[in-house]
C-alpha cells in the first residue's frame, strides 16, 4: 500500500496510477493531526479499502510529508563511495576529516524543516551555496532499541523519497541542513510488501530536466538495517521517526526557479519548485541583538 498525507492533517491510499486518493480517514476515523502515527499505532487495516474508487485527485490536494512532525529526523552521512570521492573534491570534507568520520554515524535534521513536495523548497540566502540530495528514506513502524541489523527491517513501517537541501559552509551539518523546507519527504510511503529489495532500487534526480544523479541503493556503504542498528543504540526510535540514508553522487547548486523531479523505482516520484528569499547571509549575519 502506499500512504499519502494531505491537506494536513488528512490520510489516503494512493491509487495505483498515482493520481488519485482514497481518503482512510473519515473510512477508519482517524483523529490524529498525524493520522499515520495513528494508523501504525493503531488496530487498523486499509487493505480493504484498497480497491475503492479514489475520492480526490491528487491534483486538487496539497500532498504533505508522510510525518508532518517527526519526533527526530536521522540522516546517515557520507553513505555512497562516489559521493565521499565528490566531497573531498569540493573541499566539504578533507581526506582527514573522511578517516576521522568513516564509522557509522548520524546526525539530527529539525522536524521544523519538514516539508512535503507541493511546499517546495525556499532557499535561505541569495549568497550562499544550497545542494540538492536525493536520499531512500523510510519511516518507523515500532519503538526500537538496541536491535541487530537483522531484526530492524521488520521495524520499518515503509519507504519514501527524501530530498535532504543543504547550505554549504563551516556550520555543524545539523545547522546547514536544518532550515525551513530543508527536508522534502513524499510523496507517499510505500509499505514494503510492495518492494522486492529496498537495497536494489534505481534512483534518479533531474534539476531542470537535466538528470545530475543516478545511482542504485545497492551502492550504500551501509544499508537501512546497519543505520537503524547503529541509530538505537544511542537513541530510542519511536513511531513515525524518519531514518534517511545518504545521498549518491551528482549533487549541485539550487536557484531561484528550478524544478526539481526526483524518482525512486518502486516508491514513486516528485516534482518540486524552488524559490528564493531576498536575503544576504552577509548582512544577515552581522546583524546584532541588543537591549535599550
Amino acid at each position: 500500500m502506499r500512504f499519502v498525507r494531505y491537506d494536513d492533517t488528512q490520510l489516503g491510499l494512493l491509487t495505483d496510477d498515482g493520481t488519485g486518493i482514497i481518503d482512510l480517514t473519515d473510512r477508519l476515523g482517524l483523529e490524529s493531526d498525524e493520522p499515520l502515527v495513528e494508523y501504525i499505532e493503531g488496530d487498523y487495516d486499509a487493505s480493504e479499502y484498497a480497491d475503492e474508487a479514489p475520492d480526490h485527485d491528487v491534483a486538487d490536494v496539497q500532498v504533505g510529508s508522510p510525518v508532518g512532525r517527526p519526533g527526530k529526523v536521522i540522516a546517515a552521512p557520507l553513505n555512497y563511495e562516489k559521493h565521499i570521492e565528490e566531497a573531498i573534491a569540493d573541499k566539504e570534507i578533507t581526506t582527514e576529516e573522511w578517516f576521522s568520520i568513516k564509522d557509522k554515524g548520524y546526525f539530527l535534521k529539525a522536524p521544523s524543516s519538514v516539508v512535503g513536495p507541493d511546499r517546495g523548497i525556499e532557499l535561505p540566502f541569495s549568497d550562499r551555496r544550497t545542494d540538492h540530495e536525493i536520499e531512500l528514506a523510510f519511516i518507523m513502524g515500532e519503538e526500537t532499541k538496541d536491535v541487530t541489523a537483522d531484526e530492524a527491517w521488520d521495524n520499518i513501517f515503509g519507504y519514501t523519497i527524501l530530498l535532504d537541501i543543504s547550505l554549504r559552509g563551516g556550520q555543524d551539518r545539523s545547522n546547514r541542513k536544518s532550515y525551513d523546507t530543508f527536508c522534502v519527504i513524499g510523496p507517499c510511503v510505500v509499505t514494503p510488501d510492495e518492494i522486492d529489495d529496498p537495497q536494489d532500487l534505481q534512483m534518479e534526480l533531474q534539476l531542470n530536466g537535466e538528470r545530475r544523479q543516478y545511482e542504485n541503493t545497492g551502492d550504500m556503504v551501509y544499508t537501512c538495517a546497519d543505520i537503524v542498528q547503529y541509530a538505537s543504540l544511542g537513541a530510542t526510535l519511536e513511531v513515525g521517526d524518519v531514518i534517511t540514508t545518504g545521498t549518491p553522487e551528482g549533487v549541485s547548486e539550487l536557484h531561484d526557479g528550478d524544478t526539481i523531479d526526483a524518482e525512486i523505482e518502486d516508491v514513486g516520484s516528485m516534482t518540486v519548485d524552488v524559490t528564493e528569499r531576498d536575503v544576504s547571509y552577509a548582512e544577515a549575519n552581522v546583524q546584532k541583538g541588543g537591549q535599550e
